[in-house]
């Protein structure tokens, strides 16, 4: 007999993911519905909310990132239903998704914001260690304790994290591009906080204030329901905060880095051993000798034909959307990221389904200074706004595209430095149709803006500079700068009171 589903209007609004695209989708529908029932379907305990936002301009907005008990939420909500189970399959022509549970749930709007995973350098094998969530960051401080040299593969957020708050450790740092922070800095704001990284870090620890993991808090019977292998939030800034990230040796820092180059082969140990092969020292302090002699656990031969031993690998490079649960049976558009295409209203290809944070790709017509990245503030801002247009849409209203859109723009931490990106930062797209202007201070700030045609399109600010609100108004209302020149940057003249 064939079973008959009750029509779309009795469902629900049904939200995926319990990151802070999904939370914030749920909150603001539960705050625009408060008399319908909202679910939550969340694969872990834990759930990722916003905390202290403050709107800092226009644009930039910064706040906290709290992991909280999902009854937190419905306390703070009690028309969010929170579903602990992972989604097994979604059947969009039937506006329904199937948990593991085996419960069916109706839905009128559907909105997925399952995130993404890291991409590990190799699946499976125990030497390797991924850093995206709380659960694989407390796995790393718990090998970190044992260990005398690591190799850190990727060149993103985490890997420049990491190999500044590593401390009695070795680190081999291993990136495909000439300098570090590439998807961030360009080589000249790189070398910058390089100089940094290579001096000694000095004791005081400057109070962070972004994140508060509570997972050791989070009752133990909730940990084994959340199964190991559960797919958890990710990380933000901070997220090191709070962790003891010291090796064995008695040293601060010792990094070398490798550039331009990618992992070849991974050997265990005993196969390394068979096959006679020769590993180099840590690099420096003029060694005669460059043949290690100690063994180690595991060997990493790179595409410059260098091998190194270590004790483990951090894989940190990238993540890639989470869209395998969703795909069998639907055919969603999907983008060249692997994302689900959305259009402006952060709508999908398929009726009634939405998507918003690291699962999804935007496809419309973009502002000519915004780009995607996989970041919380567009976790955050995607996962309101698709919450408003899942409310338009059930209402019949109209809804204009948010005003985040217009202009990129992320504020956050490197090295205790504040790091503001703004528009094009690196002239992503720009051709060699651009130049940039530039003012460094050695150890206290670094400035750069991207202009074309006389107007500002981007901009990286390093330090206390108190430039993001002039320069963000100017790239928002893009006004012809060519006759400013150098004087744009000049430290003795006070921009702000050009442009107020």
């Amino acid at each position: 007999m064939e079973t008959v589903f009750p029509p779309p209007t009795a469902g629900k609004f049904v939200v995926v993911g319990g990151g802070i695209a999904g939370v914030t989708c749920a909150e603001q529908l539960a705050t625009d519905f408060p008399s319908e029932d909202i679910l939550l379907v969340t694969a872990s305990p834990v759930i990722k909310a916003v905390t202290n936002f403050k709107q800092i301009s226009k644009v930039l907005e910064e706040f906290d990132v709290e992991e909280q008990s999902s009854t937190m939420l419905e306390r703070r909500f009690p028309n969010i239903k929170i579903i602990e189970s992972r989604v097994k399959q979604l059947k969009s022509e039937d506006h329904c998704i199937i948990t593991e549970d085996g419960n069916q749930h109706v839905y009128k709007k559907l909105c997925l914001c399952a995130g993404a995973k890291p991409k590990l350098i190799c699946e499976g094998n125990p030497y390797v260690l991924g850093i995206r969530d709380t659960d694989s960051a407390q796995e790393f401080q718990k090998q970190l304790t044992k260990a005398k040299r690591i190799m850190i593969i990727g060149n993103g957020g985490i890997a420049l994290e990491l190999a500044y708050e590593i401390e009695g450790c070795e680190v081999i740092w291993a990136i495909k591009d000439k300098a570090i922070g590439n998807t961030f800095f360009d080589a000249g704001a790189a070398e910058f906080l390089t100089s940094k990284l290579i001096s000694e870090k000095s004791e005081a620890k400057i109070a962070h204030k972004r994140t508060r993991y509570t997972t050791e808090g989070r009752k133990k019977e909730a940990r084994s329901k959340s199964k190991a292998d559960n797919v958890g939030s990710a990380l933000g800034p901070d997220w090191h905060e709070g962790l003891n990230l010291k090796g064995t040796k008695q040293f601060s820092r010792k990094i070398h880095i490798e550039t331009v180059c990618e992992v070849k082969k991974i050997y265990p140990q005993d196969e390394f051993r068979i096959l006679k092969k020769k590993s180099f020292t840590f690099p420096g302090d003029h060694k005669s000798v460059t043949t290690d002699t100690e063994i180690w656990p595991v060997y990493v031969e790179l595409t410059n034909e260098k091998i190194y031993g270590c004790d483990f690998i951090v894989s940190a490079t990238g993540v890639t959307p989470n869209v395998e649960p969703f795909l069998h049976g639907n055919s969603f558009d999907l983008g060249e990221d692997g994302g689900l295409k959305v259009d402006d209203h952060m709508h999908t290809s398929l009726p009634d389904v939405y998507a918003a944070g690291d699962i999804c790709t935007t496809s419309w017509q973009l502002s000519p200074v915004w780009q995607q990245m996989r970041l919380w503030t567009q976790a955050r801002q995607m996962g309101w706004y698709a919450a408003k247009c899942m409310a338009a849409a059930s209402s019949g209203d109209s809804i204009d595209m948010d005003f985040s859109f217009e202009l990129f723009a992320h504020v956050t931490k490197f090295f205790n430095y504040k790091v503001v990106l703004l528009g094009k930062y690196n002239a992503q797209g720009l051709g060699s149709d651009h130049e940039l202007m530039l003012r460094c201070t050695k150890g206290q700030e670094y400035i750069k803006v991207v202009m074309q045609n006389g107007r500002m399109m981007g901009a990286v600010l390093i330090g206390e500079t108190d430039l993001e609100e002039t320069f963000e108004n100017l790239i928002l209302n893009q006004m012809n700068l060519s006759s400013y020149g150098e004087d744009l940057l000049d430290p003795n003249i006070d921009i702000e009171d050009y442009f107020d």
